[in-house]
């Protein structure tokens, strides 16, 4: 009986652990050139540019300001972020061309559908005009 409660228990123990390792997303970690990489676009440039990519390529899934609440939000399994959160303000802007340009898990790579670095430059411009 001892063998069997502590069976239990040890399931339990790892059933525990083993879906909290998969719900905590694992750090993005951003390379330095990226980190440190300065915005070539002046954020006053073709804001509206910036919000008409932002609205064809991002909005489905982050949503119209940036909450993380698109349509397509439900069906992402990592955390979409909230753009005019501080945390996410406190990025670079190389920080975020690169997730931007990359992606990663449910977050697509851009380079192929917007192979310009400029129209992806000019969706962080947009993203900072989020910011609460």
């Amino acid at each position: 009986m001892k063998t069997l409660k502590m069976l239990l228990i040890v399931g339990i123990v790892s059933f525990a652990f083993y879906s909290f390792t998969t719900i905590v997303q694992d750090k993005w970690v951003v390379p330095a050139e990226y980190v440190n990489m300065k915005n070539p676009i002046d954020p006053s440039t073709d804001t509206a540019i910036g919000k008409s990519l932002y609205s064809q390529h991002c909005k489905s899934c982050h949503g119209k300001e940036g909450y993380g609440d698109g349509p397509k939000a439900k069906d992402q399994k990592g955390d979409l972020g909230d753009f005019s959160s501080s945390d996410f303000q406190a990025q670079t802007d190389g920080e975020l061309f690169y997730k931007t340009s990359f992606g990663r898990d449910d977050m697509p790579e851009y380079t192929k559908k917007m192979p310009d670095d400029e129209d992806r430059w000019l969706i962080v411009n947009f993203m900072r005009t989020l910011a609460e």
